[in-house]
């Protein structure tokens, strides 16, 4: 199995607002990097969008660490708390919603396909690939003529 790293971060600008994702990938010498941006989002699913955008990138059954400044990313992931969320109909706990369930959803898809860890950094430390992802995902957040987060425009009304 290919062992591939994934550099992650999202961005949102008046969270609520625009916002963006930005993502590389490393393999061996191999580097690639993609980002996105929305009208409206917010910073929690620009970093799951993040993730999935590096996993959907991948054409064949990996071994992925991701690094991500999202605690809330990667404590759902590493912790289970995604999983547990699933398995009660995307409910955290018996009166409150988990947000972003169509986020989770695609993200624990991809964690069954390739073997996936997280691993927390510290944003904003001078860490040269979270660095370039934020680069990349407040570039993306502040590009003209940003397409829907269809499925967030949708449920937050």
């Amino acid at each position: 199995m290919k062992q591939v790293k994934v550099f992650t971060d999202g961005a949102c600008k008046n969270n609520p607002g625009p916002g963006g994702y930005g993502v590389i990938l490393q393999y061996g010498g191999n580097r690639r990097e993609l980002s996105a941006g929305f009208r409206r989002t917010t910073n929690n699913r620009m970093e799951i969008l993040a993730a999935i955008a590096g996993l959907e990138a991948l054409k064949e059954p990996c071994q992925v660490l991701v690094y991500s400044d999202s605690q809330y990313l990667v404590n759902a992931m590493s912790k289970g708390w995604a999983r547990k969320w699933r398995a009660n109909g995307w409910k955290r706990n018996r009166t409150e919603k988990a947000v972003n369930p169509d986020l989770w959803e695609r993200l624990l898809a991809l964690c069954e396909i390739h073997k996936v860890s997280f691993e927390w950094v510290r944003g904003h430390a001078g860490h040269a690939e979270n660095e370039r992802c934020d680069e990349l995902a407040t570039t993306a957040a502040t590009a003209g003529s940003l397409p829907a987060d269809e499925n967030y425009e949708r449920t937050s009304r």
